[in-house]
């Protein structure tokens, strides 16, 4: 009975109707504490991958590119949600509760295990590393700031470089290069997580690159990615939001 409950959470917490709707407040915390900032001397620094998306929309539809974007992004999940309710049944508010106590868990356990490989891969022995890496370029933000990006780093990077790179180039193997789910889902991973790596390090507020950054940020998409496959975007996206806050925070 144990074990049929847990391959039921396992399985529905990662369906849409429960990982976008445990994702949504992640999405208005972040725009509405960026809306806040406006204004003021920080007011026009946002998450990269907030700005990449609606760069594209604002380029295709002008002034009116961001709500277009905002009413898609909106249509899409609630379309998503209905279809999942109608197809698996109602959704359930009590997995919430085991879903962000997981994320908890995931976020306090991936620095020191990104850590730890990275000084594998770099140093040929297991030993915690500096994370500030992985929030090069932070300090000189005020702490709202930092938690605001933070936020969006969940929301929005999850949903650049997991929905929509890493199951693009699952597609792109199992459609171009005719692999099976499982060397589809490793071909993804690896690929999209040295693009998100790579990501850090461009536009006005790019990161300098170093070898040891760009390693522990490839192995931390690595991480994630294969959070996504598994667990859903729900918990990959308040995963990647708790770390980035959780480093915030202690600094």
């Amino acid at each position: 009975m144990i074990a049929r409950a847990s391959s039921s959470y396992f399985r529905d917490s990662r369906e849409p109707r429960h990982s976008l709707v445990f994702a949504l407040p992640l999405l208005l915390m972040y725009e509405v504490l960026a809306f806040a900032l406006s204004g003021t001397e920080l007011g026009q620094v946002r998450n990269g991958a907030d700005v990449l998306l609606k760069s594209v929309f604002m380029a295709l539809g002008g002034r009116y590119g961001v709500t277009a974007f905002s009413i898609l992004l909106l249509g899409v999940g609630a379309a998503l949600v209905v279809r999942d309710r109608r197809i698996h049944g109602e959704i359930r508010p009590r997995l919430f509760s085991g879903m962000f106590a997981e994320s908890v868990v995931y976020a306090l356990l991936l620095g020191g295990v990104t850590s730890a490989l990275t000084s594998l891969l770099l140093n040929g022995r297991l030993a915690l590393v500096a994370q500030s890496g992985a929030v090069q370029g932070m300090e000189s933000f005020a702490l709202p700031t930092q938690l605001m990006i933070s936020l969006g780093a969940g929301i929005y990077e999850e949903l650049v470089f997991r929905v929509i790179l890493v199951s693009g180039l699952v597609a792109l193997a199992k459609t171009l290069f005719r692999l099976g789910p499982l060397p589809a889902g490793i071909f993804a991973a690896l690929v999209g997580a040295l693009i998100f790596s790579l990501f850090h390090y461009v536009g006005a507020y790019g990161d300098t690159f170093t070898l040891a950054s760009f390693t522990f940020r490839a192995i931390a998409g690595l991480l994630f990615s294969g959070l996504y496959l598994l667990r859903g975007f729900g918990v990959a996206a308040w995963t990647h939001a708790l770390y980035d806050v959780f480093l915030s925070v202690a600094r």
